[in-house]
């Protein structure tokens, strides 16, 4: 059975030998393993980005940017090869595959503009003869931790732009599904990036553990679970690391009795049981204002739920595929288990489905729930299922109300032809990223990602503006030259350009 290797030093390494199963979500069998680091070959990593900063800091950033546009080539190029590694041990469909490499690759367009974006900036005459400037400088070592759900695109929200500001970056994917995180990050040495800048090391908490713990390691960055984003972000910053650590979501979204509701109803098809719901901004709450905008919605989506093509994500076609794993699905399960026990009204039950062909796969079919109210688990609780939950509500004061409340504040969005309330539910809400009628508003490359309340602990959203901010350190310089033969008496008042 083949391993899924670590890269360290642009070399190809399987460590100590203790590795984990890598499964077929389609089939549930074992496909290959995966290398775990323990903290010795995280060591290796360590040394081996610590080794490589001096030169790479100093090397420009056009030249830096130059790799990145090869590297932008390759993945296009190799496009195919890598959805198909997604799709086989994630289980989403080509198609969304596809999808989330291109999300990522506009990361990679971003990062070649490296030389405009670290640029400084300059003033003259600050005060008699001194001129001031600032500059962007690397931070050194950095490392990103990076969720199973977007294999491809989150690595790439990161060490693009970590690697043109100057930095070696230490990234530590998913175990789950490395596959196409290794081939990614090939790729990029195969675009002449240096050996050491970036190195790929799989593991679990250990590895983990040892990223937080290592000295040399200035800042983290990652995408998961609330629960390890608090853990990371704690024991990062005391000791004295920069963190970025993107958590869990409950993504809301209005419908308010004057929206469009065709196009709102395909919208929550795709944004509810796309990828199988497992995405930190699939919508997973519907908010209807009133008994009528309710009644309609449900009537339009439940024949479009139990009509959904679902099967291996590697077949061309389908709408969606299985859970990553044999315990998300038993957990998906038992949170619809838990809905029906709490008095919500099941529309549409997923969990009896089965696919020809596939039946020891990953499978759970697109649910839906009517009445759900704000204490039960399917409506506090992030689900990551294909599981929709409707809640009515008499106004729109009251749907932003509910979202509020809710711990977590990530993504949401409102479907309406009302710029007023469009207006007030944009200004008012407080969550990260909001749409208008945009089911999914994941801000383009050149913005920043990132929620707010528990789905967020640090300062700074991911890539884009705030990528960069993250990544570097500014410096502020304050020159003058005096005349050679002018003779200066010391001034002990403090000094002003006045």
């Amino acid at each position: 059975m083949s391993i899924v290797n670590h890269l360290i030093h642009g070399e190809l390494t399987v460590g100590t030998g203790r590795t984990a199963d890598v499964f077929n979500p389609s089939t549930g069998e074992v496909s290959k393993q995966v290398a775990l680091a323990d903290r010795a070959t995280m060591q290796q990593a360590i040394d081996s980005a610590k080794s490589a900063f001096p030169a790479w800091r100093k090397t420009p950033p056009a030249k830096r940017a130059q790799v990145m546009f090869r590297f932008k080539q390759l993945l296009e190029d190799h496009e195919a090869a890598i959805s198909k590694l997604i799709s086989e041990e994630h289980g989403k469909t080509l198609e969304d595959a596809a999808g989330e490499l291109k999300r990522g690759i506009e990361n990679v367009e971003f990062a070649c503009g490296a030389p405009q974006i670290l640029k400084g900036e300059y003033s003259r005459n600050v005060g008699p003869n001194i001129d001031a400037w600032s500059d962007l400088q690397p931070i050194g070592v950095v490392a990103g931790i990076t969720p199973f759900n977007f294999p491809a695109m989150v690595p790439l929200w990161m060490y693009p732009l970590a690697i043109v500001c100057g930095n070696c970056f230490i990234l530590k994917p998913s175990e789950r599904d490395p596959s196409s995180t290794l081939y990614i990050a090939q790729l990029l040495q195969e675009a002449g990036l240096p050996k050491g800048v970036l190195n790929v090391v799989h593991g679990d908490k250990e590895a983990v553990d040892a990223l937080i713990e290592a000295p040399e390691v200035k800042a983290l960055s990652f995408v998961g679970s609330t629960p390890i984003a608090e853990y990371i972000y704690s024991e990062g910053t005391k000791r004295g690391k920069r963190v970025q650590a993107l958590g869990g979501a409950k993504n809301h979204a209005v419908l308010m009795p004057d929206a469009d509701l065709d196009n709102a109803v395909s919208a929550l098809m795709g944004a509810a049981y796309g990828s199988c719901g497992e995405r930190c901004m699939a919508i997973s709450v519907a908010v209807c204002v009133g008994d009528q905008i309710a009644d309609a919605l449900i009537e339009k989506l439940t024949p479009q739920i139990k009509a959904l093509k679902i099967g291996a994500g590697t077949n061309c076609g389908l709408d969606m595929g299985p859970l990553v794993t044999a315990a998300a699905r038993d957990k998906v399960k038992g949170y619809i288990d838990a809905g029906v026990a709490q008095g919500a009204r099941l529309v549409v039950d997923g969990r009896d489905l089965v696919v020809s062909g596939n039946e020891n796969g990953y499978f759970v079919g697109g649910t839906l729930f009517d009445k759900v109210t704000p204490e039960m688990t399917i409506y506090t609780d992030e689900i990551f299922g294909p599981v929709l939950c409707i809640v009515r509500v008499g106004s729109l004061e009251q749907a932003m109300q509910l979202i509020n409340d809710h711990e977590y504040g990530n993504g949401t969005c409102i479907f309406t032809r009302d710029g007023e309330a469009a207006h007030l539910f944009c200004d008012e809400i407080e969550v990260g990223m909001v749409g208008v009628n945009v089911p999914l508003p994941v801000p383009v490359s050149y913005h920043s990602f990132g929620g707010w309340k528990r789905s967020l602990f640090g300062d700074l959203h991911a890539y884009g503006p705030d990528g960069v901010r993250f990544y570097t350190r500014k410096k502020a310089v304050t020159q003058r030259w005096p005349q050679r033969a002018s003779h200066e008496a010391a001034q002990f008042a403090f000094p002003s350009n006045n």
